[in-house]
């Protein structure tokens, strides 16, 4: 069985910074696309941002420049680091992984808060 554990989250002030995790653990063959979604109260989930396998990254244009994402491979492991962190990135974030499990399968964690206080 393969789960996504987040970490990292929690209350910042505005202009601050904040480092998510997401480790996958289980019976993995290999992880293709490692992903962070966002979803704001009233609002429908948001994909944040995306790195490959094969090392290319993308951002959602209210976030670049201003978050990054990485991922560490032998430890099945993503990172977000968010800096200049505003109001508006107030959401519970969540990770999302293609792996291959046997079959190739999306899995999502189970959200972390990430609170920014004006």
């Amino acid at each position: 069985q393969v789960q996504l554990v987040e970490s990292g989250g929690g209350l910042v002030q505005a202009g601050g910074s904040l480092r998510l995790s997401c480790a996958a653990s289980g019976r993995i063959f290999s992880i293709n696309v490692m992903s962070w979604y966002r979803q704001a109260p009233g609002r429908q989930r948001e994909l944040v941002a995306t790195s490959t396998s094969g090392g290319s990254t993308n951002y959602a244009d209210s976030v670049r420049g201003r978050f990054t994402i990485s991922r560490d491979n032998a430890k099945n492991t993503v990172y977000l680091q968010m800096n200049d962190l505003e109001s508006d990135d107030t959401a519970v974030y969540y990770c999302k992984a293609v792996i291959w499990a046997p079959t190739m399968q999306s899995y999502w964690g189970q959200g972390t808060q990430v609170t920014v206080s004006s």
